[in-house]
């Protein structure tokens, strides 16, 4: 049986196409006992509309913006390389995408960037920033200015963006405890877990499944408080070393950030490398080469490419008003070892 068209609509419902497209776009001058006939005939035939085919008729075009932090990182390098390949693809859907790149540890400074945004000149905004009052703060606004607004790799309360695009940080966290767990079986010492903030959600949230597991499964490892080092190389340095140096038994290493180039090169620096087990985060070309190293154990990761192209057609859903297919836009946890390197 043939799809319904605009054409059914109009003969069901007996007014003119004209007042068919007028409905449909939302426009003005149509009276409400009409609209009330059109969206009745809309439902008794179960018509579908084709967002794609109808923006592609208008001539409609979206310009999407990711908001990443700024500055030198393996796996910003990876998500930026990712949007590159979007934008390229996206382009034949009409779909422009920039990248804005605001201060990595500065909250104040991430919101005088977000401020340069034109709402008037922008459909929809990707963003990866820490959670504080002040970035809420602002990106609430950009909500309200009829953004549509989606979350990156960590998430912000439900109220201030539409939809959050990642993988689940909580089970994320749970999955590292298995992990640092079954490799360290039968062991009786201590874990390091490192991040680069704990302002992030991610952070947060895989801390507290982190420790659930651990404490629930695996009694016989002490977990110990989280390092913060914000993107200091210095500050990595000397708290790792401080902790090796303190913590005869330390045995394991949880990498929650992204940040595992300064912690590589502060564990080598301790001569116990070899004697730990290192779970991390993100496939990027410093933890692969660690893979391969045999400096870490297991990478939690998530495939970037999927996620930027999920983010688009999230924010496209979000101005077209339809409904997002959450099959299609779920990120997987993937698990990586030396063995299984893609």
């Amino acid at each position: 049986m043939p799809k319904p068209t605009v054409h059914d609509i109009a003969q069901e419902a007996g007014v003119s196409l004209a007042t068919v497209d007028r409905v449909l776009n939302d426009r003005p001058g149509v009276r409400d006992r009409t609209i009330q006939r059109v969206r009745a005939a809309i439902d008794k035939l179960g018509y579908v509309r084709d967002t794609y085919a109808a923006n592609l008729a208008r001539q409609k075009a979206y310009t999407f913006v990711f908001v990443l932090p700024e500055g030198p990182s393996s796996f910003i390098d990876v998500v930026r390389e990712a949007i590159g390949e979007a934008s390229t693809s996206q382009m034949a859907e009409r779909v422009t995408i920039r990248v804005l790149s605001v201060p990595q540890n500065d909250p104040h400074g991430v919101v005088r960037c977000l401020l340069t945004l034109n709402p008037g000149k922008i459909d929809g905004v990707a963003i990866m920033a820490p959670e504080t009052p002040q970035v809420r703060d602002a990106v609430w606004r950009l909500k309200n200015a009829g953004l549509a607004v989606a979350t990156l790799f960590s998430d912000l309360p439900e109220p201030v963006r539409d939809h959050y695009v990642g993988i689940n940080s909580y089970s994320a966290g749970r999955t590292a405890a298995l992990l640092m767990g079954r490799f360290l079986r039968g062991v009786r010492g201590s874990v390091m877990v490192v991040t680069g903030t704990l302002q992030a959600r991610d952070s947060i949230e895989r801390r507290h499944g982190f420790d659930e597991v651990m404490q629930r499964d695996f009694p016989d490892l002490t977990v110990l408080p989280t390092l913060e080092f914000h993107d200091d190389t210095s500050r990595i340095d000397r708290l790792v070393g401080t902790v090796a140096r303190q913590t005869r038994d330390l045995a394991g290493v949880y990498s929650m950030g992204a940040g595992n180039q300064a912690l590589l090169a502060a564990l080598r620096k301790t001569g116990r490398l070899d004697e730990m087990t290192v779970i991390a985060h993100e496939l990027t070309a410093v933890t692969r080469q660690a893979l391969l190293a045999g400096e870490v154990d297991a990478v939690i990761a998530q495939n970037v490419g999927h996620l930027v192209r999920s983010a688009v057609r999230v924010l496209r859903a979000k101005c077209d008003s339809v409904d997002i297919f959450a099959a299609q836009e779920k990120i997987r946890i993937d698990i990586v070892t030396r063995e299984n390197l893609p």
